[in-house]
């Protein structure tokens, strides 16, 4: 098994990052409080920085947030929402599309989000994310058959709640996060004359259900890892 990666200790918006704390990996999600009056989708989503491949240290990560606040099926686009994380507090601004926006560098795992608007509230609100994964098999730039089934395996410690596996021929399916799934033969793309290169995309995802926000709200932490694997050319008809 992997060894559990090292955490950044980057100080972001004039936090210092906490130790020991509910902010920390492994402290397990909360669903919080709130008036029960706001109803919540809200994601935080880290992505590899760009021009890096497969990493697999928290500082190689970028994150966005975004959440969607309503009340009595009304957008609510005043009040304050923010993100908070062991390296500091983001304040997202509402943007047009309906939706709170905001981004940190690096993945920090555990993400707590407050709402306020007047007197509706749903406050401490924390996932524990998922590890980060990183693909053992196949291996960056393997030449492979897309005519036959592809072993593909990932390390991490904990299991998430979900999986997703995406590749250029192949819309997002959700699989075990098991650490290994075999990938059906034709799910890459390939063409006849020259090899093709596909992007094998993992995506694990971690959820809350708020205590304090209308049914159905939900906060959720995602984090993929990608891969690039070369189709070799399909034989001749």
């Amino acid at each position: 098994m992997r060894t559990r990666l090292a955490r950044s200790t980057v100080v972001l918006f004039g936090f210092g990052a906490c130790g020991g704390g509910n902010l920390d990996p492994g402290a397990g999600n909360a669903a919080g409080t709130g008036t029960a009056t706001l109803a919540l989708d809200g994601s935080v989503r880290a992505s590899p920085r760009p021009g890096l491949v497969n990493p697999g240290n928290t500082t190689d990560f970028e994150t966005t947030f975004s959440v969607r606040v309503s009340l009595n099926n009304q957008t609510v686009t005043t009040g304050t929402v923010t993100v908070t994380s062991s390296t500091g507090k983001v304040s997202l601004t509402y943007q047009n599309g309906n939706r709170w926006s905001g981004g940190a560098a690096g993945y920090d795992q555990v993400y707590v989000l407050d709402v306020v608007s007047g007197p509706d509230k749903a406050e401490g609100v924390r996932v524990d994310g998922p590890d980060i994964q990183v693909f053992s098999q196949p291996v960056q730039n393997t030449t492979v058959d897309s005519s036959l089934p592809l072993m593909i395996t990932w390390d991490r410690d904990m299991r998430a709640d979900a999986a997703e596996l995406r590749t250029a021929n192949l819309n997002a399916i959700e699989i075990p996060d098991t650490g290994s799934y075999v990938l059906s033969a034709g799910s890459l793309r390939a063409d006849r004359s020259q090899p093709r290169q596909n992007a094998l995309q993992l995506t694990r995802t971690n959820r809350v259900v708020p205590a304090g926000a209308v049914a159905g709200s939900s906060w959720t932490v995602a984090l993929e890892n990608e891969i690039d694997v070369v189709a070799q050319p399909l034989l001749p008809l």
